[in-house]
């Protein structure tokens, strides 16, 4: 974790909980690392996926798949993100999440 103000992201669970309500900007960039497979990753907001994003052309050994989305989000709410298949280089070491409240409400 490079930066953490407030702790809302919680290390051991990597689930983000959003500490008032407003409106939150999170976007996440992940690599696959094998050739022959897709990943798919979805950001999960209590527990439901609200995006996602695939890598998987098939003759590439190292491919990149990124998103992003604002969330109106309730004090609470939790988002993380969910490999939903595939397997990402490095465990998630060569992968980025990032998460910021943008306006409270």
């Amino acid at each position: 974790v490079l930066v953490n103000i407030g702790n809302h992201f919680d290390l051991a669970s990597s689930i983000f909980v959003a500490p008032r309500k407003g409106i939150y900007s999170f976007s996440f960039h992940v690599v696959k690392v094998y050739n022959r497979q897709t990943i798919q990753v979805s950001l999960m907001q209590n527990g439901y996926p609200v995006i996602s994003a695939f890598a998987g052309d098939q003759d590439v050994t190292r491919e990149a798949a990124s998103n992003g989305v604002l969330l109106h989000m309730e004090r609470e709410d939790k988002v993380h993100l969910k490999l939903e298949r595939g397997n990402l280089m490095g465990g998630w070491k060569y992968s980025t999440f990032s998460g910021f409240l943008v306006f409270p409400l």
